[in-house]
């Protein structure tokens, strides 16, 4: 079947892997993205750990927190210059300050909250004519807490990174703590408990085919049982690195996450964490410039 340039490029956004790689694993699955990412992997080729640097897209992550309430939103403009500006600073504040005051729960109900006199919407699209640039209300998230639970909330440099978590019997302090450790750490989940049963098994078959592929092009093949146990290893290896509480507690790397919410008699309710231009694919003129050089 043909693959379509879009097509080849929206692959090597996701793995990072290189042109002509990502056209042969979508012509080897019929155009199927997902499948074709899995192939990649199991290559080997896949370097998806690579994309959020080179994500390009600009703008603040903001939270903010105010009695038993809590809210985390990311607002993208296209360029750093603009993203630094004071003006855009100041619309990130209108609409933190709106949205605390409401209990709008979900990004779209949230464009209809009043700002400046007008919905939100309205007002993205008026600062988008005088700015020049695509303003963008991308994700966003209202938290609740009980009265006997902590906020704890961290910006990174000026809203690059914004994150937020719920602590069970813990204090503002180490609420704090668990925050900056999250902007610095990145989970994805709070424990193994967490990550449903059908993306265990996809993982593992995933690791199982790159180590099947790795092991046949050994000077010094393994046996079977030995590569179950190579796959268990990775796994488990990754699961730690992804889960808040397996994690190495970034204000004492001797210690896990879990280790140090124990010895504190605290735990973690839930968290949030936002990094600007996550997911937001990179202008296109690098990519042109590449498929010039592999048709010449």
């Amino acid at each position: 079947m043909a693959i379509s340039a879009k097509l080849v490029k929206e692959l090597r956004d996701k793995t990072g892997a290189g042109l002509m790689d990502c056209k042969k694993a979508l012509v080897q699955n019929d155009g199927d993205l997902d499948k074709a990412v899995d192939w990649l992997r199991e290559k080997g080729i896949s370097k998806a750990e690579k994309k959020a640097s080179r994500i390009a897209a600009e703008g603040i992550a903001e939270v903010k927190t105010l009695d038993n309430k809590a809210i985390i939103f990311e607002l993208n403009c296209e360029t750093d210059f603009v993203a630094k500006n004071d003006n855009f600073k100041a619309l990130v504040k209108k609409i933190s300050d709106a949205l605390i005051a409401s209990d709008k729960a979900d990004t779209e109900s949230a464009l209809e909250i009043e700002v400046d006199g007008k919905p939100l919407k309205d007002l993205l699209l008026e600062q988008t004519a005088t700015i020049g640039e695509k303003i963008t209300f991308r994700r966003y998230d209202l938290i609740k807490k009980t009265t006997d639970q902590v906020f704890g909330s961290y910006i990174h440099m000026g809203g690059s990174i914004a994150s937020l978590v719920v602590l069970n019997n813990g204090d503002e302090e180490m609420a704090r703590n668990i925050a900056m450790h999250i902007a610095a750490s990145s989970p994805k989940y709070i424990s193994r408990d967490d990550i449903a049963d059908d993306f265990i098994e996809h993982e593992k078959e995933v690791l199982t085919k790159q180590a099947l592929n790795e092991n046949a092009e050994s000077d010094k093949p393994k046996p079977e049982n030995i590569i179950a146990k190579m796959v268990i290893g990775r796994l488990n290896k990754y699961f730690k690195e992804i889960c808040l509480l397996s994690q190495p507690y970034v204000k004492n790397p001797d210690e896990t996450v879990k280790n140090y919410l124990k010895s504190q008699g605290a735990s973690i309710a839930l968290f949030k964490r936002l990094a600007v231009g996550e997911g937001i694919e990179k202008k296109e003129e690098n990519f042109a410039e590449e498929v010039r050089k592999q048709s010449s």
